[in-house]
This record gives C-alpha cells, structure tokens and sequence, in this order.
C-alpha cells in the first residue's frame, strides 16, 4: 500500500443520493477486482475518521482512471467531496483488501445490499473486459428501485453474457418493474435463485448486519467458510 496523488476528472450521478467520482491517479495504482482504498482529506492526522474514509474501487482494474462511489449524505466528508471541482486533486492510500476475485474462481455469487455493490461493479466490469468465462450470479436488495445503483450497467452486461444473472430486490416497497422482487434476501430467496450456492465462491458486501445475515444464511445452506468472502461498509 502507497499514497497517490490522484486528479478529478468525471462525477456521474447514479442514484438520487449516490454519486460515482473518476479520477485520474498520478501514477497507475496496481489493485484487484474487490478492493478498497482510503481518501486522505486530513493528511496532518490520519485518525481523523470524519475526512479519512475508505471506499470501495467501483471500476476494473484494467481502466487508466479508478472510480468511487458514495452515497453522498450530510456528513463532513461527503460535503468535501461533493465540493470538488474538475482537476482539483485527493490523497489516497491503495490498494487495501482481501476480499478479492481471482481468474480461477469459475462459479461466484454476490449477496449485496445498497452501497455494497460497488466492489460488484469492480469485479464484474473486469471479467466482462477480460472475457472470462466466469460463472456469475448477483442478488442484489435496496429499499426502493430509484436506489439501485449502477442498474443500467448491470442489465447491459447480463445482456450481453448469457453467463451473468442478476436479481434484484427492494424492500420498502413494492416494486413497479415486474423483474424486481419485494422483500428481503432470505432463505427461500437463495434456495430458489441460487440452488448450487454451496458449489460458489461468494462474495457478501454491505452493511454490518446484512452481511451477518447472509454468512448464517450462507451456514445453513452447508456452504464452507473458505468460500466466504465479506465486505462490512462501515460509516458510509
């Protein structure tokens, strides 16, 4: 892990509330699908963990920028980011993480709630660039459907790869479009969307009780802890 000094180069609105900045880092930074960096804004004290925060890559690897997302809310932090303008530069410390996918994985899953999708897009948009012959499966649950972040993208590459499946889920509502299911991740969810579950790597990215939840589920359906890899998004 190093800092970069990294410019502004495009912000793209995805959500009402979420909000996805490209930079342009001043020397490539080497990560891999899944991981996360930390954005410096108080470099005189790097405990400061109001302007010091970590956020998930939401690009491949393979771009010349890196791209974050953030659902931009009152805080101090995602004031100062909302305030930035195009070439103004950050400070960020990378690559950090283990959750990671590797080429050899040949059947995944992603349990995802919210802002957790963000390492998803990482991953996926690299196996679509790459041409991997990966095997994918995204449930993916929000509280409404004007909240599901990055849905565009997402029904394009399942589009375009007969071999990538996404569900996706809301909870506070019931959804309008006829493709979106109403409730939870659950157990019967699981059982009837992903019924070799226990024959998949799988990734869980989300909030702390979410991705609690999807490892007892995970549990009970027999599958391993060594093909469990988690992400709690913390003080998003």
């Amino acid at each position: 892990m190093k800092a970069f000094s990294a410019k502004l180069i495009e912000r793209i609105k995805r959500t009402p509330t979420i909000e996805s900045l490209r930079f342009l880092p001043e020397e490539r930074i080497l990560f891999l699908p899944g991981q996360f960096l930390q954005v410096i804004f108080d470099e005189r004290n790097p405990a400061n963990k109001e302007l010091n925060k970590y956020l998930s890559f939401s690009s491949s690897p393979d771009k010349q920028y890196f791209e974050i997302t953030k659902r931009m809310s009152g805080s101090i932090f995602s004031e100062r980011l909302k305030k930035l303008a195009p070439l103004d530069t950050i400070l960020v410390n990378a690559p950090m993480g283990n959750s990671v996918f590797k080429p050899e994985y040949k059947k995944i899953c992603f349990l995802i709630g919210g802002i957790g999708i963000t390492p998803v897009i990482s991953i996926v948009e690299y196996i679509m660039e790459n041409k991997l012959d990966t095997d994918m499966i995204l449930l993916y649950s929000n509280r409404n459907e004007e909240e599901i972040a990055f849905k565009s993208e997402l029904d394009g590459w399942s589009e375009k790869n007969n071999r990538f499946k996404v569900i996706y889920s809301v909870t506070d509502c019931q959804p309008r479009d006829k493709k979106c299911l109403y409730g939870q991740i659950n157990r019967d969810l699981v059982e009837t969307k992903i019924p070799d579950l226990s024959e998949r790597m799988i990734f869980e990215f989300g909030p702390p009780k979410m991705v609690e939840a999807m490892t007892s589920l995970c549990s009970l359906k027999g599958c391993s802890k060594d093909k469990i890899r988690t992400e709690s998004f913390i003080g998003y």
